[in-house]
């Protein structure tokens, strides 16, 4: 079988030691990560949160997949009817590039309508999403639509056609 990226839905707040759990596995696991400043009596701090709460992804075949769903804090591996539903490798790399771009990024809900959009110049030349306008500027939202949830970021207008 091909390994394929599942979603996994997660305790709350057992995101990285999921990830860490499946990595020691040795079985490839993607939790995105965003830096948000985090307020405490003394001092504040930068603190890295899931993009996706409660959610990482892991590529496995589905043979294999009893190695993941042992690991402390994992739910479900997210499908129907007790059968996992793959992850579009496209939305997986949109995410892992959204992230590891220098653009601020907000977590998003998921839209259902909106128009697609692909980003045709900058650094996420390419790219696939959701827009939703606010001006003067716009936001491209990118979606993971198994798990219904998705990030945005900021960008103008005119870097976006229709998809």
């Amino acid at each position: 079988m091909i390994p394929q990226w599942y979603a996994l839905r997660t305790r709350s707040r057992y995101e990285k030691r999921v990830s860490a759990q499946i990595d020691h596995h040795g079985i490839e696991v993607f939790l995105p990560l965003i830096g948000r400043r985090s307020r405490w009596k003394d001092r504040t701090v930068q603190v890295e949160f899931p993009l996706f709460p409660g959610y990482c992804f892991a590529h496995f075949a589905w043979k294999d997949r009893l190695q993941v769903l042992t690991a402390s804090g994992v739910v479900e591996v997210l499908g129907v009817a007790g059968r996992g539903v793959p992850v579009a490798e496209t939305e997986i790399e949109s995410v892992r590039r959204l992230i590891t771009s220098t653009l601020p990024i907000d977590p998003y809900p998921f839209l259902e309508p909106g128009m697609p959009v692909e980003v045709r110049r900058g650094p996420l030349n390419g790219l696939r999403g959701f827009l939703v306008r606010k001006a003067p500027r716009a936001r491209l939202v990118i979606a993971v639509s198994l798990i219904r949830q998705g990030a945005s970021v900021e960008i103008d207008a005119d870097d976006v056609i229709p998809a």
